[in-house]
């Protein structure tokens, strides 16, 4: 049986070939968030989940980006 992504969100760091750095929501486990992330980023960039607890605000915000478990999605900078 599948293992369900869940519906929360995770929060990871990744580092492109310029050292550059993104970060990136994944709405599934930390455990999984990792794959789904490399999966939507060029072959050799590397990740990292940050363990870091969303505000309230950060998690309306993000819930309004209706992203369904399983999705990633590029946060941009300001």
């Amino acid at each position: 049986m599948a293992e369900s992504f869940g519906n929360s969100f995770t929060v990871v760091q990744v580092t492109g070939d310029d050292t550059k750095t993104q970060i990136w929501l994944a709405v599934a486990k930390p455990s999984q968030a990792l794959t789904l992330v490399l999966a939507a980023v060029p072959e050799g960039w590397t990740a990292q989940v940050l363990n870091v607890a969303l505000t309230p605000k950060q998690q309306r915000t993000f819930e309004e980006l209706h992203l369904a478990p399983g999705d990633v999605y590029r946060l941009d900078k300001a």
